[in-house]
């Protein structure tokens, strides 16, 4: 079992309940942080006075307050702590069930456990920890397809980089012109439109603006 545990969450509630969760396992030692600049910060920490965390348990979403942050989320954490701690196991414990999202977090990030908040929540995220503890990956079974092939409705990088640059207020032209400057193949204004309107049709979207709505709900952007 981990001895030296990091929880990441803003939420008293939550932050207890995780708290109650590790004493039962018997974690020897549990810090806290309430903001990704702060968790982050302590793991840095943790490393320069060789006591390093063998677990991170973080959410994803975190409130902005009166408080200037660097790292505004716990994806960006994730991503940060991916390029200094790469073998640093990490359970995402999250509202967010967006497939697409988890699948880029287990693939992209390699993250260890993904458990969704929910009624369930904290039994599944006792088994996460026991399962990560073990070597082996934790996914939420209401979430478990994210370990499966792309469903239907999913879609490759290509097409979220034009979505992104869609909902950033681009035109098909400018969209054109910086996929050729930045050497991004295909380019053409007329399969850049081809994607766009093949994307409207697989998200039953009435145009761009409906496009981007329904693909921010799902979590593709």
């Amino acid at each position: 079992m981990f001895k030296n545990v990091l929880i990441n969450e803003d939420h008293d509630a939550v932050l207890a309940s995780i708290t109650k969760i590790l004493r039962e396992l018997h974690v020897e030692s549990i810090e806290k942080s309430q903001y990704c600049d702060e968790a982050y910060l302590k793991l840095k920490k943790g490393a320069l006075e060789a006591r390093n965390f063998d677990l991170l348990i973080t959410d994803l979403s975190f409130k902005q307050d009166h408080r200037d942050t660097t790292i505004a989320s716990g994806e960006m954490l994730i991503e940060k702590l991916r390029e200094e701690f790469p073998d640093l196991p990490i359970i995402v414990y999250s509202m967010k069930d967006q497939l697409q999202k988890i699948r880029g977090l287990l693939n992209t990030y390699h993250i260890n456990g993904y458990v969704c908040k929910d009624r369930n929540g904290s039994a599944e995220l006792a088994e996460a920890i026991k399962a990560v503890s073990k070597k082996a990956i934790y996914v939420s079974p209401q979430v478990k397809k994210a370990l499966s092939p792309k469903s239907q409705l999913e879609i490759d990088d290509y097409d979220i980089r034009l979505l992104k640059m869609i909902s950033e207020g681009q035109s098909q032209d400018e969209i054109s012109s910086n996929l050729k400057l930045n050497g991004v193949t295909p380019n053409s204004l007329s399969t850049i439109e081809k994607r766009l309107n093949k994307l409207r049709e697989q998200f039953k979207a009435n145009n761009a603006i409906h496009l981007v709505a329904i693909t921010k709900d799902l979590g593709v952007i």
